[in-house]
């Protein structure tokens, strides 16, 4: 007999939604009985039951109108073990439109002389017990099936919030068929602890939640988009959660506005990513947005990592015309098919041609004359300048003066240059080039000031840290290394680095370009630096994969175990920005930066000798000393 309850009840709440003629039916019948039921409280038992068919044949025809407002308010379209409040709102909505229908007809027609008269007590009695009986029911069904179906399949989960984001979550989780069930909340305020949300007691935030997480079954939590920073930040928590197997999980969007509709769906596993340290960037959209909006634009290395995605946010304040430079073939036809389809109104002309070529520079500039440049084309890889340090000086030193001087000539407004943190103090050809071009920028933009070379351009440069997901960063070559089965190579134990999404230091970039004066070098807040071993160790947690060894194999030449975003001489100065800051650095004049890089083009004229050329960058930026490279010798 158990059994076929059982089974009766697994087909009754299956899968399929129960059938809307049943629904119908089952208060069709609550309306009946309701005004029966009412009917003996107001006229007694005996009374009631001496003329029971006359009072039930006028309940049936009032039931018409009761079917109208079930009509109208679609009360029987909808999934019962899935009822909201919204959901009881319309049952209650439905039998007051049949009260009222009810009312009219008696008042418009004689219906009364044919049927047996019920006194309009018994109507509002019957009015509150029908819609008390429908709420039950509906009610009923939905406590059941969460307790004695979903309970028994889905994954329970605890929530992290317990404001707007977390309680949207339970709510998207209770309101529609799901594999995960709340079991309990998460909060960092003790005023909340211990308290019951929706059914669920809220935890405290402690070096206990695993525990209680194992205690209550849950293997998964859910993080509110308005805790996802508190989240990033406490890698304590971090840690004790993956160590344990427990999967976190966190909204697929970059941000929520509090307002919109959240559903646990639009919630991702988590990736590296979402899991370093960084506090959430904010910029002036609007300032940035006059200054661009109808301007031409161009972009140097506008199909590397960072130049794509200055593209990409630099089209969205619809500039009149964009120069997009790049001589990667692929990836800069890529970004002109991203412009064909998702700025199909902005004119952007793509040109796979080289930055060191200045007679088709030029040409470029004169016909566009571009009011603002974003210089982002570079050689990055430090291994690779190592190797051939006079493409670094071609490419990277000489190519970004070409532009430099072709801005000035043209009247461009500004020029952003972007760096990096391996200027500072470099230890390989890489990173000393960029110094390099960092002083002839700012050397250019003093020159300009003083009236020695004519001109208006203002000079600003960005200098950050590594960007999450870029062209060559370790993460995606971790992620290649684990699912080829390990092992994870990391250069040293205690190498350490910064990390920033591309979005966000390219958003930095366009602020520090907006609010640049000309001459500034400005540094970004990278947040905390993370040791790169601790993130190989996380990722091969994170992955589930077994038996993934982490083999150290040497600092590679020219590498560092950190990164400095100012040298010792430097100091920082705030700017309007909190995650913007001004360095103040070794200056040199233009005409003595100019002779030493003439200097170093010349030598590579001469012939690609890597040791003239490397000694003759030592000259230029003394800070530079070799680490682990041949270039030892020359310090």
């Amino acid at each position: 007999m158990k059994d076929k309850l059982l089974k009766f009840f697994f087909w009754y709440f299956g899968k399929g939604a129960l059938p809307y003629w049943f629904i119908l039916c089952v208060d069709s019948f609550i309306v009946v009985f309701s005004g029966l039921f009412a009917q003996v409280l107001y006229a007694g038992f005996y009374s009631t039951v001496t003329n029971i068919f006359g009072i039930t044949s006028s309940l049936c025809c009032y039931l018409l109108a009761y079917l109208v407002g079930f009509r109208i308010m679609h009360t029987y379209n909808g999934v019962i073990r899935y009822s909201s409040f919204v959901d009881l709102y319309r049952v209650a909505m439905a039998n007051l439109i049949g009260v009222v229908v009810v009312f009219i007809v008696r008042h418009l027609t004689p219906i009364d002389q044919v049927l047996v008269p019920l006194s309009w007590q018994v109507l509002f009695i019957s009015f509150i017990v029908a819609t008390t009986g429908m709420w039950g029911i509906r009610i009923l069904v939905k406590y059941v099936y969460d307790i004695y179906f979903v309970s028994a399949s889905a994954q329970k989960v605890f929530i992290y919030g317990v404001k707007e984001g977390g309680i949207a979550l339970a709510k998207s989780i209770h309101s529609q068929e799901s594999q995960f069930v709340v079991a309990g909340f998460v909060s960092d305020d003790s005023k909340d602890w211990q308290h019951i949300l929706m059914g669920a007691k809220i935890y405290p935030n402690n070096e206990n939640l695993v525990a209680k997480m194992k205690q209550k079954g849950a293997t998964v939590l859910m993080v509110s988009p308005l805790k996802t920073e508190s989240l990033r930040n406490n890698q304590q928590m971090i840690d004790s959660l993956v160590e344990a197997g427990v999967k976190i999980m966190l909204y697929s969007r970059q941000e929520w506005d509090g307002k919109s509709d959240l559903r646990h769906t639009q919630l991702k596993k988590i990736d590296i990513e979402d899991l370093l340290p960084r506090n959430q960037i904010e910029v002036d959209l609007e300032a940035i947005g006059k200054i661009f909006t109808g301007k031409c634009i161009m972009i140097t290395g506008a199909a590397g990592s960072i130049g794509s995605e200055i593209v990409r946010q630099v089209a969205s304040f619809k500039p009149s015309q964009m120069i997009l430079i790049d001589q990667a073939e692929t990836p800069l036809h890529d970004i002109r098919l991203m412009m064909m389809h998702k700025f199909v109104d902005i004119p952007a002309l793509t040109l796979t041609a080289s930055i060191s070529h200045k007679c088709h520079m030029e040409a470029v500039f004169k016909e566009y004359k571009p009011d603002y440049v974003f210089h982002a084309a570079a050689y990055k890889h430090v291994p690779m300048m190592e190797d051939n340090p006079g493409e670094a000086v071609v490419n990277n030193i000489d190519g970004t003066r070409i532009i430099a001087d072709l801005a000035v000539k043209y009247k461009t407004k500004k020029f952003v240059m972007v760096s990096t943190d391996k200027a500072v103090n470099p230890t390989n050809v890489m990173g000393c080039s960029k110094r390099i071009c960092e002083m002839y920028c700012q050397s250019l933009n003093k020159a300009i000031a003083d009236g020695a070379v004519k001109g208006c351009t203002q000079f600003v440069t960005t200098r950050f840290g590594n960007v999450l997901g870029s062209n060559g960063s370790v993460i995606p070559i971790f992620k290649e290394q684990i699912k080829n089965g390990g092992p994870i190579t990391v250069t040293h134990p205690d190498i350490i680095r910064y990390f920033m999404l591309i979005p966000e230091a390219c958003r930095l970039v366009l602020q520090a370009g907006s609010m640049g004066n000309g001459g500034e070098i400005f540094v970004f807040d990278m947040g905390k630096p993370v040791k790169i071993a601790d993130l190989a160790k996380r990722m091969i947690l994170l992955s589930g994969a077994q038996d993934i060894q982490i083999k150290y194999t040497g600092l590679r030449d020219g590498e560092k175990l950190y990164e400095e975003l100012l040298n010792k001489e430097e100091n920082t100065k705030p700017s309007s920005h909190p995650k913007i800051k001004l360095a103040s650095v070794r200056e040199l004049g233009y005409d003595e930066v100019s002779e030493q890089i003439n200097k170093l083009v010349e030598i590579t004229k001469d012939g690609y000798n890597d040791m003239d050329i490397v000694r003759q960058m030592k000259v230029l930026v003394p800070e530079f000393k070799s680490k682990h490279s041949k270039y030892e010798v020359l310090d």
